[in-house]
Protein backbone atom coordinates (compact mmCIF):
# COMPACT_ATOMS: atom_id res chain seq x y z
CA UNK A 1 0.00 0.00 0.00
CA UNK A 2 1.06 3.56 -0.64
CA UNK A 3 1.96 5.89 2.22
CA UNK A 4 -0.76 8.37 3.13
CA UNK A 5 -0.40 11.76 1.49
CA UNK A 6 -0.08 14.75 3.76
CA UNK A 7 -2.79 16.57 1.77
CA UNK A 8 -5.92 14.96 0.38
CA UNK A 9 -6.65 17.89 -1.94
CA UNK A 10 -5.03 20.93 -3.49
CA UNK A 11 -7.41 23.13 -1.53
CA UNK A 12 -5.64 21.85 1.61
CA UNK A 13 -2.19 22.07 0.06
CA UNK A 14 -2.68 25.66 -1.14
CA UNK A 15 -3.70 26.78 2.34
CA UNK A 16 -0.39 25.56 3.75
CA UNK A 17 2.18 25.85 0.95
CA UNK A 18 3.44 28.88 -0.98
CA UNK A 19 3.58 29.38 -4.74
CA UNK A 20 7.13 30.13 -5.83
CA UNK A 21 8.65 28.85 -2.59
CA UNK A 22 7.21 25.38 -2.09
CA UNK A 23 5.75 24.70 -5.53
CA UNK A 24 5.31 26.18 -8.97
CA UNK A 25 2.96 25.44 -11.84
CA UNK A 26 3.42 25.66 -15.57
CA UNK A 27 0.36 25.69 -17.84
CA UNK A 28 1.08 25.95 -21.57
CA UNK A 29 -1.76 25.77 -24.08
CA UNK A 30 -0.75 24.89 -27.63
CA UNK A 31 -2.96 24.16 -30.63
CA UNK A 32 -2.87 20.42 -30.02
CA UNK A 33 -5.53 17.89 -29.03
CA UNK A 34 -2.88 16.30 -26.82
CA UNK A 35 -1.94 17.35 -23.28
CA UNK A 36 1.25 16.11 -21.58
CA UNK A 37 1.26 16.32 -17.78
CA UNK A 38 3.64 15.89 -14.86
CA UNK A 39 1.20 16.02 -11.93
CA UNK A 40 3.99 15.34 -9.39
CA UNK A 41 6.86 17.11 -11.09
CA UNK A 42 9.95 18.90 -9.87
CA UNK A 43 11.35 17.25 -6.76
CA UNK A 44 8.20 15.25 -5.97
CA UNK A 45 8.79 12.55 -8.60
CA UNK A 46 12.15 13.56 -10.02
CA UNK A 47 12.60 13.57 -13.78
CA UNK A 48 8.90 13.60 -14.64
CA UNK A 49 8.88 17.34 -15.46
CA UNK A 50 11.85 16.96 -17.78
CA UNK A 51 10.25 13.99 -19.55
CA UNK A 52 6.92 15.79 -19.94
CA UNK A 53 8.65 18.86 -21.39
CA UNK A 54 10.70 16.74 -23.79
CA UNK A 55 7.66 14.81 -25.04
CA UNK A 56 5.45 17.91 -25.33
CA UNK A 57 8.29 19.69 -27.13
CA UNK A 58 6.89 22.80 -28.84
CA UNK A 59 3.97 20.78 -30.18
CA UNK A 60 1.64 19.66 -27.39
CA UNK A 61 0.03 21.40 -24.44
CA UNK A 62 1.80 21.00 -21.11
CA UNK A 63 0.84 21.00 -17.43
CA UNK A 64 3.45 20.74 -14.67
CA UNK A 65 2.95 20.89 -10.94
CA UNK A 66 6.42 20.98 -9.43
CA UNK A 67 7.69 20.67 -5.90
CA UNK A 68 10.61 23.10 -5.62
CA UNK A 69 11.38 23.19 -1.89
CA UNK A 70 14.12 21.14 -0.27
CA UNK A 71 12.16 19.76 2.69
CA UNK A 72 10.21 16.50 2.26
CA UNK A 73 8.90 16.95 -1.25
CA UNK A 74 6.67 13.89 -0.96
CA UNK A 75 4.47 16.14 1.21
CA UNK A 76 3.42 17.89 -2.00
CA UNK A 77 2.05 14.69 -3.55
CA UNK A 78 -1.71 14.79 -4.05
CA UNK A 79 -2.83 11.39 -5.29
CA UNK A 80 -4.07 11.27 -8.88
CA UNK A 81 -7.74 10.50 -8.24
CA UNK A 82 -8.00 13.37 -5.73
CA UNK A 83 -6.19 15.77 -8.05
CA UNK A 84 -8.41 18.86 -7.88
CA UNK A 85 -6.05 21.62 -8.96
CA UNK A 86 -8.31 23.96 -10.96
CA UNK A 87 -5.75 24.72 -13.67
CA UNK A 88 -5.11 21.01 -14.19
CA UNK A 89 -8.79 20.13 -14.34
CA UNK A 90 -9.53 22.99 -16.72
CA UNK A 91 -6.72 22.30 -19.19
CA UNK A 92 -7.42 18.55 -19.04
CA UNK A 93 -11.07 19.08 -19.99
CA UNK A 94 -9.99 20.90 -23.17
CA UNK A 95 -7.90 18.02 -24.56
CA UNK A 96 -8.92 14.70 -26.09
CA UNK A 97 -5.66 12.84 -25.48
CA UNK A 98 -3.97 13.07 -22.07
CA UNK A 99 -0.65 11.52 -21.15
CA UNK A 100 0.55 11.91 -17.56
CA UNK A 101 4.10 11.08 -16.48
CA UNK A 102 4.65 9.65 -13.01
CA UNK A 103 7.66 8.28 -11.20
CA UNK A 104 7.66 4.97 -9.37
CA UNK A 105 10.23 3.31 -7.15
CA UNK A 106 12.30 0.64 -8.89
CA UNK A 107 11.40 -2.02 -6.31
CA UNK A 108 12.53 -5.22 -8.08
CA UNK A 109 12.16 -3.82 -11.61
CA UNK A 110 14.29 -0.82 -12.65
CA UNK A 111 13.31 -0.90 -16.35
CA UNK A 112 9.60 -1.45 -16.99
CA UNK A 113 7.34 1.51 -17.74
CA UNK A 114 3.84 0.65 -16.51
CA UNK A 115 1.31 2.25 -18.84
CA UNK A 116 -2.21 2.65 -17.47
CA UNK A 117 -5.33 4.74 -17.90
CA UNK A 118 -8.77 4.33 -19.42
CA UNK A 119 -7.69 5.23 -22.99
CA UNK A 120 -6.82 1.64 -23.87
CA UNK A 121 -6.11 2.32 -27.55
CA UNK A 122 -3.54 5.02 -26.84
CA UNK A 123 -2.20 3.05 -23.87
CA UNK A 124 -1.59 -0.06 -25.98
CA UNK A 125 -0.05 2.01 -28.78
CA UNK A 126 2.41 3.56 -26.32
CA UNK A 127 3.32 0.14 -24.86
CA UNK A 128 3.95 -1.25 -28.36
CA UNK A 129 5.98 1.79 -29.45
CA UNK A 130 8.15 1.68 -26.32
CA UNK A 131 8.78 -2.05 -26.73
CA UNK A 132 9.63 -1.65 -30.42
CA UNK A 133 12.20 1.01 -29.45
CA UNK A 134 13.82 -1.38 -26.96
CA UNK A 135 12.27 -0.09 -23.73
CA UNK A 136 10.58 -2.28 -21.16
CA UNK A 137 6.85 -1.54 -21.08
CA UNK A 138 3.71 -3.28 -19.84
CA UNK A 139 0.09 -2.47 -19.19
CA UNK A 140 -0.13 -1.25 -15.60
CA UNK A 141 -2.08 -3.28 -13.09
CA UNK A 142 -3.11 -2.83 -9.46
CA UNK A 143 -2.17 0.57 -8.09
CA UNK A 144 -0.37 1.38 -11.37
CA UNK A 145 -3.44 0.78 -13.56
CA UNK A 146 -4.65 4.40 -13.57
CA UNK A 147 -8.26 3.35 -14.14
CA UNK A 148 -9.98 5.50 -11.50
CA UNK A 149 -12.46 7.75 -13.36
CA UNK A 150 -11.27 10.75 -11.34
CA UNK A 151 -7.58 10.11 -12.02
CA UNK A 152 -6.35 13.37 -13.54
CA UNK A 153 -5.21 11.49 -16.65
CA UNK A 154 -8.83 10.43 -17.24
CA UNK A 155 -10.35 13.91 -16.93
CA UNK A 156 -9.93 14.87 -20.58
CA UNK A 157 -12.73 15.69 -23.02
CA UNK A 158 -13.25 11.95 -23.68
CA UNK A 159 -13.07 10.98 -19.96
CA UNK A 160 -10.04 8.80 -20.63
CA UNK A 161 -6.31 9.13 -20.79
CA UNK A 162 -2.98 7.43 -20.19
CA UNK A 163 -0.47 7.47 -17.36
CA UNK A 164 3.11 6.24 -17.47
CA UNK A 165 4.74 5.04 -14.26
CA UNK A 166 8.47 5.25 -14.90
CA UNK A 167 11.02 3.60 -12.58
CA UNK A 168 13.65 5.80 -10.90
CA UNK A 169 16.62 4.10 -12.63
CA UNK A 170 15.11 4.62 -16.07
CA UNK A 171 14.28 8.27 -15.29
CA UNK A 172 17.89 8.83 -14.23
CA UNK A 173 19.13 7.14 -17.43
CA UNK A 174 16.83 9.20 -19.64
CA UNK A 175 17.98 12.45 -18.07
CA UNK A 176 21.69 11.61 -18.31
CA UNK A 177 21.61 10.25 -21.89
CA UNK A 178 20.18 12.71 -24.45
CA UNK A 179 20.11 10.13 -27.24
CA UNK A 180 18.13 7.72 -25.06
CA UNK A 181 15.70 10.52 -24.15
CA UNK A 182 15.30 11.38 -27.83
CA UNK A 183 14.47 7.73 -28.57
CA UNK A 184 11.98 7.66 -25.68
Amino acid sequence: TMPEDRYSSFKELYRAERDGTDYQKLVVRRGSHCLIMAPHGGRIESGTSELAKAVASEEHSLFLFEGIRKRPHSDLHVTSHLYDDEDAVEIARDHAVLVAFHGRKDRDDPVTVHVGGLDETTRDTIVNELVSEGFGAAVGSGELAGVHANNICNRGSRSMGVQLEIPKSLRDDLLSKPDLLEKF
